[in-house]
């Protein structure tokens, strides 16, 4: 069975913008010329933010002006980050006349509304609220959503959390979206950056919850339903998360006995029945499928880790880059197809995708 390939996903992986919107690469010209590669950001640089979250919108197939304010979401400044790269208060019109209005509209409210209100009124939904969201701004007017702009926020508000978020976030927001200040001094190990880059142990239950108000969105707003969490139908249980990031963290760090590859295929098996809903650990049963031969069950593996890293369009383990899991999952499909695996260790170091 052939790979299963979004449509741009190849250009995405060549960062070639303009075969996803022929006025991307005009845009990237004038967001990166203030500094946005200077700045640091979580996971890495505010640029490769930004990138990373217009990525997954691409993949989740959003409207143009989604994929913008995912592009552009925190330009403004917003009340986590102070990365003022345009003027949200004085020149609004610079980005409408680049974007269009309707992009520079939600960039600007999703700058100025709190996000951590929102979040905390969202999670506490069953489904989106049809009179909107009213967001309380002390000193300020209230800020009024209308139900479409709940449902963009939510589907912004999780490719934005899923690209940055790993365990250094886990300790420093602790608890998000109901976060208390913590002094550093008495937390210094929490803070050190970037820690131990485990995959985040919490935010993918958070984001799970946020999610099921997006399984039926209607049809006239053209906002596909993304495509995580079982298209948004399955939560996550916060107990399930956890067990899953243990079992993977003790499997990929070698915390389990080396006698044998026995009790390590059975950590990540038991890692995909607590989450089924990201990609790495799939990629680590295909290679230990190949090691023993097993190349059906191998295909299978790589195949359904390289569906999830499309799903998402970041990685869940931030130690190597979501190019690089792509890559490294299109090469253990294509060698399970082949039946043909390195014998010694140094032949792994030669594997390169042929043909891709």
């Amino acid at each position: 069975m052939p790979e299963r390939l979004h449509r741009h996903l190849k250009p995405l992986l060549a960062d070639d913008w303009a075969a996803v919107d022929p006025e991307l690469p005009r845009l990237l010209e004038m967001l990166f010329a203030r500094s946005a590669g200077e700045d640091w950001h979580k996971a890495g640089t505010f640029k490769d933010h930004l990138l990373g979250v217009c990525r997954t919108l691409t993949l989740w197939d959003q409207p143009r002006e989604v994929r913008l304010l995912g592009l552009f979401h925190s330009v403004y400044s917003n009340e986590y980050v102070d990365l003022k790269l345009f003027d949200g208060s004085g020149n609004r019109a610079e980005l409408a006349s680049a974007l269009g209005g309707e992009a520079e509209r939600l960039i600007h409210l999703f700058c100025t509304m709190s996000r951590t209100l929102f979040t905390q009124r969202l999670l506490a939904e069953e489904d989106l609220p049809e009179e909107g969201m009213v967001l309380e701004r002390e000193g300020a007017p209230d800020i009024l959503l209308s139900a479409r702009d709940v449902a963009v926020f939510a589907i912004a508000t999780i490719a934005d959390v899923a690209e940055q978020w790993h365990s250094w976030q886990d300790e420093i927001f602790a608890g998000f979206p109901f976060q208390k200040p913590r002094p550093v001094r008495e937390n210094w190990a929490a803070s050190l950056w970037p820690g131990p880059l485990k995959p985040t142990a919490t935010a993918l239950s958070m984001l799970s919850r946020l999610g099921r108000v997006l399984a039926d969105l209607p049809e006239e707003w053209g906002l596909p339903t993304p495509p995580v969490f079982a298209r948004c139908t399955a939560v996550l249980d916060p107990a399930e998360e956890m067990a899953a990031v243990t079992l993977y963290w003790q499997a990929v760090t070698r915390g389990l006995p080396m006698g044998g590859m026995g009790p390590t295929h059975r950590a990540l098996e038991a890692c995909i029945a607590h989450n089924p809903y990201v990609g790495e650990p799939r990629l680590m049963l295909a290679q230990l499928a190949l090691v023993a031969g097993d190349w059906e069950m191998a295909a299978g593996h790589a195949r359904a880790g390289l569906d999830l890293l499309q799903d998402w369009g970041v990685a869940w383990d931030k130690r190597i880059a979501w190019s690089g899991w792509v890559a490294w999952a299109r090469i253990l499909l294509q060698s399970a197809e082949a039946k043909r695996w390195p014998e010694s260790l140094t032949g792994l170091n030669g594997l390169g995708l042929v043909g891709g």
